[in-house]
């Protein structure tokens, strides 16, 4: 569902710490919001540590993660444009983030072209991630989109792809739009074929799924 050339890109160790020094540093628990959709505020949050999501929500609490993030990637950079900040933001894990005032990366931009020409790209690949989601929901049924985003997630390790970060099924239902039952019933096929192996909420893709089941 997402492809790797649409990933954001960390920051380089030395323009991070340049720009990490414009904000201070705070600290946050796992479950923390540090945006909530709507809000109007142009802060800009630096990952030093951590990992958070991206997501959006309805009224009666239903969510879908557009992205997560780790060390050395942002986020807040959309509500530069003196909009309303257009997702939520959460940590998944304790995280530590550099917080800089919109006024602050305003000046840092203008000083920092490589910042500036960073952003832009990352803007662009966030965009074509979500084009990506977009005609995955649209085009495609709940099992592609599931098998999608494992393949997008997970790493060779030896003969097998493995996802690192714990997910659970209610976490890929967020990822794929779909329900927590839903997920739940590809699992078992998935699993009972041999194609996916869940130990601990690690998950590891022993063999190819099938394109379509």
């Amino acid at each position: 569902m997402t492809s790797e050339s649409a990933a954001p890109q960390a920051l380089q160790e030395t323009l991070l710490r340049e720009i990490a020094a414009r904000g201070g540093v705070k600290r946050y628990p796992a479950q923390a919001v540090l945006i909530n959709e709507g809000d109007h505020a142009d802060t800009l949050f630096i990952i030093l540590s951590g990992r958070v999501k991206v997501y959006a929500a309805n009224e009666a609490g239903k969510e879908v993660i557009l992205t997560t993030l780790g060390a050395g990637e942002y986020v807040g950079e959309l509500a530069l444009d003196g909009g309303v900040r257009s997702a939520s933001v959460m940590t998944l894990e304790p995280t530590t983030c550099a917080v800089v005032a919109g006024a602050n990366l305003r000046e840092f931009i203008v000083a920092h072209p490589d910042f500036a020409q960073h952003l832009i790209l990352n803007l662009i690949r966030r965009v074509r991630r979500l084009t990506d989601s977009v005609k995955s929901l649209a085009l495609e049924d709940v099992y592609s989109r599931i098998v999608g985003l494992l393949q997008a997630l997970s790493e060779p390790e030896g003969t097998h792809r493995v996802i690192r970060q714990r997910l659970t099924q209610q976490d890929i239902a967020e990822h794929v739009g779909s329900s927590r039952e839903m997920v739940s019933r590809v699992f078992k096929e998935l699993t009972t074929g041999g194609y996916v192996q869940v130990d601990a909420g690690r998950i590891t893709i022993l063999k190819t799924p099938p394109a379509a089941w």
